[in-house]
């Protein structure tokens, strides 16, 4: 498959959490591909020059762009995006959302069990690390598809990582978040295959973002990544982005319901092969 492709000019992404990392990455890469971009996220000042960058990079394609700074779990907020992007689509009866991305990275992290019972997990920060990082799939893939977006050809894909199988310390939210995610694509892979729409998890590597810096431990994390992965580096977003792209070609319209690795083999394997890597004697 040439890395030229393009897709059609009536084709529209709809990137949740698009800002930076693998949703930031992807938005650039499907415009590379000719595709338009639309994207939902939630930034502050400090980061808003994050955003702006994704935007002239999509631009810079000759694509159209379109960003939202909302909070993607707001159901309000979800129907002003839908609206909007509702209104777009009718210029022209044959635009089509290919793609949907889920990518929110917003959770809390803490043990769930704790000595001093203030350090620990409140039921309210389990409920919403699970609507932000899970449920909110469920209802995005609702609302397009209900709004007549979705069509035959379509994809839907979200973010998931080892950490939907292996535990790390204060990581049990997101964990069960991720996990949940794995299960809310098999079914909705059974739901939606009539319809010709695919839905796959991207398991992607241990990847430098900023979503990863807030996990306690990130460094060590990124070294022990580096030392057992194959490839002899880390997972980049550029890496899953271009998985996604090759996966959104009409060629892999056969390709669903899937778990499928973006990490150089890193969880594959298990030994940890460059000692220096780690300062290891």
């Amino acid at each position: 498959m040439a890395n030229d492709f393009k897709f059609k000019k009536t084709d529209w992404a709809l990137i949740l959490g698009g800002s930076s990392g693998f949703g930031g990455a992807t938005a650039v890469e499907l415009a590379h591909h000719g595709m338009n971009i639309c994207v939902v996220h939630f930034d502050r000042a400090a980061t808003i020059p994050n955003a702006e960058k994704v935007k002239r990079d999509v631009e810079a394609q000759g694509v159209k762009a379109i960003f939202f700074n909302v909070n993607a779990s707001d159901p309000e907020k979800r129907k002003e995006v839908i609206e909007a992007l509702t209104k777009e689509f009718a210029a022209s009866s044959e635009c089509n959302l290919r793609v949907i991305m889920h990518s929110l990275a917003f959770g809390t992290l803490r043990p769930f069990v704790s000595k001093d019972p203030k350090e620990q997990m409140t039921q309210a920060q389990v409920e919403m690390t699970m609507d932000v990082m899970a449920n909110s799939l469920v209802y995005w893939t609702q609302a397009v598809f209900n709004a007549g977006l979705l069509k035959k050809g379509g994809r839907v894909y979200t973010m998931t990582s080892s950490g939907g199988h292996s535990q790390l310390p204060n990581y049990g939210a997101v964990s069960a978040a991720k996990a949940a995610l794995e299960s809310y694509i098999r079914q909705l892979t059974h739901e939606l295959g009539p319809y010709g729409i695919t839905c796959n998890a991207i398991m992607a590597g241990v990847t430098d973002t900023a979503a990863l810096r807030k996990i306690p431990g990130a460094s060590m994390m990124l070294k022990v990544a580096k030392a057992k992965n194959p490839t002899m580096r880390t997972t980049t977003p550029e890496d899953v982005a271009k998985a996604i792209a090759l996966l959104t070609h009409e060629d892999a319209y056969f390709i669903s319901g899937n778990v499928i690795g973006v990490d150089g083999g890193e969880d594959a394997v298990s030994y940890i092969g460059q000692k220096d890597a780690l300062n290891l004697e």
